[in-house]
């Protein structure tokens, strides 16, 4: 049976599914708007698994496009899922393509640990100042082109802080 798609409208750290995913920076040290709010909801311990993620290259834990998982701690979600999404630049320096691997190695990972339930936050539409419409585009072409290698997801929800954001999403979902 195919995963459901929900939009959700609230705070992402409130949401009691297999995992939430945090739009983090590279260096998976906690951050401002929903990496913030995460860290905030989830204690200090998650700041703590997250310095012991390795570095890639120095102050690189999570480049562009790829995903990391650690524990959800105090969060009602049992994992988090941190990815980085492209900062937006106008649209021609490979930032769709980025933006799909986020979506797509967050669905990766969640397989990969037989997770059920996946809420995915607005990846780059905050500070990166990705446009929502052509994010919304991404995210939910990104979802449905990997979730055929992923058999154990049933629930994949878009979790939106406003109404405003919630109707680019519904619109997107309604069009296809």
């Amino acid at each position: 049976m195919p995963a459901e798609l929900e939009i959700f409208v609230g705070d992402i750290t409130t949401l009691a599914v297999d995992a939430i995913v945090n739009t983090a920076n590279p260096r998976m040290l906690g951050g401002g708007g929903v990496d913030g709010a995460i860290h905030r909801a989830a204690g200090p311990s998650l700041y703590e698994e997250c310095k012991q993620v390795p570095e890639v290259r120095p102050g690189v834990r999570c480049p562009t496009g790829e995903a990391r998982i650690t524990g959800g701690h105090r969060l009602p979600a049992r994992y988090v899922i941190h990815t980085v999404g492209p900062v937006w630049s106008g649209g021609g320096a490979g930032e769709a393509e980025l933006l799909s691997a986020c979506y797509a190695n967050c669905i990766r990972l969640a397989e990969e640990h037989k997770l059920k339930s996946i809420a995915f936050p607005a990846i780059s539409t905050g500070a990166y100042a990705y446009p929502p419409q052509r994010a919304a585009d991404v995210a939910i072409r990104a979802v449905r082109g990997a979730l055929p290698a992923a058999p154990s997801i049933a629930r994949i929800i878009f979790a939106c802080f406003d109404e405003q954001l919630a109707a680019v999403y519904r619109g997107v979902l309604s069009a296809e």
